[in-house]
């Protein structure tokens, strides 16, 4: 038939055509036809040998129309594109081969999926192109810098109301660390970093953004200026206590790493939570402090530049003392204080006239007089005086006027104003 005798050809091949042609009628050196088309002078006459026994088809290659070994048979394409809709619909080719080899055992590279999904007309997610920015090198040590932030998001689609992720990331290696909460606050801050502090203690600085959380907003006050001080924020005060830098970013491309990771989590721990049926904050908290923090860890963290880690290490305690919201107040002649209009009783005997009212991020108070704990109690009624009622009658007095009052004056001895004169003829 006149199908079997047509022979499909790139431009390329065209080209190659033509040039082999000239070898074969001896118009064309082999050796000028090698440099011409790039090859070497043996495959040539490879080239040459093959078209003269089998016609211009010789100059195609021999795989061309033939299924590849390593191709999927087509049962498994089916498979894979049934359960991409029914399971995992709206993810990307990558992660979606992730979990194809993870929980169905299905190897398949994630280039390979996204040419099924094209011919198939399955749309997916695609990466959006991104500005131009200059690139910042890593910090050589393991502690130098950790960038953290909080992400708000519908973390849960949902299955409950959106939260706050905290994030931390170590700038030399990369390494994670995150937690969910109900509020980006300053307890939940401190709360979140002490846990940090726990599992690879203090580090020498922290990159974060201007939030209220971590930076006072309140202008700084006439004494503040002559000072050349300002006012800090809880979380600040924490921070220097315990010898950490706070540098301030002024956009979120300057802490590029914790803005990216969170964009990492908003596809893949969604879609996580999403597959797991989670969808509250404590089950979340567990899945990432008992697998996904370290399945990430390991997959994304770099090696340092140098070994050295600038972590130091801290105990449990002198944490607790420090990372809480501390407020001075003043102690009133009757040993007691008043904390956000609450009346609280001292009673421990102490010379105090100023003590700490300490909120600690576990939910306990405390007072505390020169980091020694005062027993106190909470005075939830105050005894109201009762103050008898007096009437008091107003005796209304009879004014007069005195004699040389304007009153008292006689209209004889005011003087008349002389009349206007008039200007008119």
């Amino acid at each position: 038939m006149a199908e079997k005798d047509m022979v499909i050809m790139s431009q390329g091949d065209l080209r190659r055509l033509h040039i082999i042609h000239q070898v074969i009628d001896k118009q064309l050196p082999r050796k000028e036809a090698a440099r011409i088309l790039g090859l070497c002078k043996k495959q040539i006459g490879r080239i040459v040998k093959r078209m003269k026994e089998e016609g211009d088809r010789g100059i195609c290659h021999r795989s061309r129309g033939r299924v590849s070994t390593q191709s999927k048979p087509p049962e498994v394409k089916e498979q894979v594109l049934r359960l991409y809709q029914d399971k995992y619909f709206g993810n990307g080719p990558t992660f979606a081969s992730e979990k194809l080899a993870k929980h169905h055992r299905i190897q398949i590279s994630d280039e390979t999926l996204r040419l099924w999904l094209i011919a198939a007309r399955i749309s997916y997610p695609r990466r959006r192109k991104r500005p131009h920015r200059q690139w910042r090198e890593r910090k050589h040590y393991r502690g130098e810098i950790v960038q953290m932030d909080g992400s708000h998001h519908d973390w849960f689609e949902g299955r409950r109301p959106p939260c706050v992720l905290m994030g931390y990331v170590d700038d030399a290696t990369g390494t994670v660390y995150a937690r969910f909460y109900e509020y980006e606050g300053t307890l939940p801050a401190m709360d979140s970093f002490q846990r940090y502090i726990r599992r690879y203690g203090i580090p020498q600085a922290l990159y974060l953004d201007k939030h209220s959380t971590y930076k006072a907003q309140s202008k700084p006050t006439v004494e503040e200026d002559l000072r050349g001080t300002r006012q800090q924020s809880q979380f600040e005060r924490a921070c220097k206590e315990l010898g950490v830098t706070v540098i301030h970013a002024h956009s979120p491309q300057a802490k590029g790493r914790v803005e990216r990771l969170f964009r990492t989590l908003q596809d893949r721990l969604v879609k996580e939570l999403r597959l797991l049926g989670i969808s509250t904050i404590p089950e979340a908290n567990r899945f990432l402090d008992d697998s996904f923090l370290t399945d990430l860890n390991q997959r994304f963290q770099k090696k340092p530049a140098q070994r050295q880690n600038f972590h130091v290490r801290a105990s449990v305690g002198q944490l607790k003392r420090i990372l809480c919201i501390k407020t001075e107040h003043a102690v009133r002649n009757d040993h007691t204080i008043v904390h956000e209009s609450t009346l609280y009783q001292i009673d421990d005997p102490t010379t105090a006239k100023k003590v700490f009212f300490e909120e600690r991020t576990d939910g306990r108070i405390y007072i505390t007089y020169k980091n020694r704990k005062l027993s106190f109690r909470k005075i939830t009624a105050r005894p109201v005086r009762e103050s008898p009622v007096v009437t008091v009658q107003r005796i209304k007095r009879q004014w007069t006027p005195t004699t040389d009052h304007p009153w008292k004056r006689s209209y004889k001895g005011i003087q008349k104003r002389p009349k206007r004169m008039s200007l008119a003829p």
